[in-house]
């Protein structure tokens, strides 16, 4: 079975697709280098999350540095440095296939898969999610997780309904289509970037934001999807300081 054959063969919940990550890559050999920046140009609108309301004043510790600015580090070189990661063939037929599968799906439908995923979350049987985590665009987006070195901390794509067609790690839901994540790109337009504020994380101690973008048709340049890339700021920060 060929790569193509594989992506587009119909999606069961009892079939686990096992696609080797070296099949994958093989068919990708222009993915060895990192994206370059991209040419100067009139960036699109970006979107930021709305700032937390002022509070009273903490002293910092070294555990819990102060929030770096996302829009300020998350610059349009960054946006485009990310979106051309991901607009690779694996990318367009998972989610048309996607977008195939769930044409005629309605809310209840979405909120049985949404429901579904979660419970099986908390079991030990997972068809649903082993199905997802297997898939040709979730082996793609674990690479470049783990190619990135820290940068990148989780990644997800969405169909055009909100639902999840590939990803590096178990998300909490399986549909998107309620969050801003989805309703500030794939609903607003093609060129729609939402950049949502930093968060701490205790485990690792780094502050980190979401990178959501819409993902669109290279053929036709209309909407499919969107995706989101959590990215490592405290990283983000260090690889630009300047070097000493």
């Amino acid at each position: 079975m060929d790569f193509r054959s594989a992506v587009l063969r119909p999606m069961s919940k009892t079939t686990v697709y096992f696609a080797p990550l070296a099949f994958l890559l093989a068919a990708m050999p222009a993915l060895a280098q990192d994206a370059p920046a991209a040419p100067a140009a009139p960036a699109p609108a970006v979107e930021a999350a709305p700032a937390p309301a002022a509070g009273p004043a903490a002293t910092e510790t070294a555990s819990k540095p102060a929030a770096p600015d996302p829009i300020k580090l998350i610059t349009p070189d960054v946006v485009a440095a990310v979106k051309k990661l991901l607009a690779q063939p694996v990318t367009v037929i998972s989610i048309g296939a996607s977008n195939d599968a769930h044409a005629n799906i309605d809310q209840p439908g979405i909120d049985k898969l949404d429901n579904e995923w979660k419970t099986e979350a908390k079991t030990e049987k997972q068809p649903l999610i082993a199905e997802m985590l297997s898939s040709p665009l979730s082996n793609y987006l674990l690479y470049l997780q783990a190619r990135s070195a820290g940068l990148y901390t989780e990644m997800f794509v969405m169909d055009n309904k909100g639902l999840n067609v590939g990803q590096s790690s178990v998300t909490s839901d399986y549909w998107q289509g309620d969050e801003g994540k989805f309703q500030k790109t794939f609903q607003v337009g093609p060129d729609a970037v939402f950049i949502d504020e930093a968060e701490f994380n205790d485990d690792d101690k780094t502050w980190r934001a979401q990178l959501n973008f819409t993902l669109v048709d290279p053929q036709s340049g209309k909407p499919i999807g969107a995706a989101t890339i959590e990215m490592n700021l405290t990283e983000l920060e260090r690889r630009k300081a300047p070097a000493l």
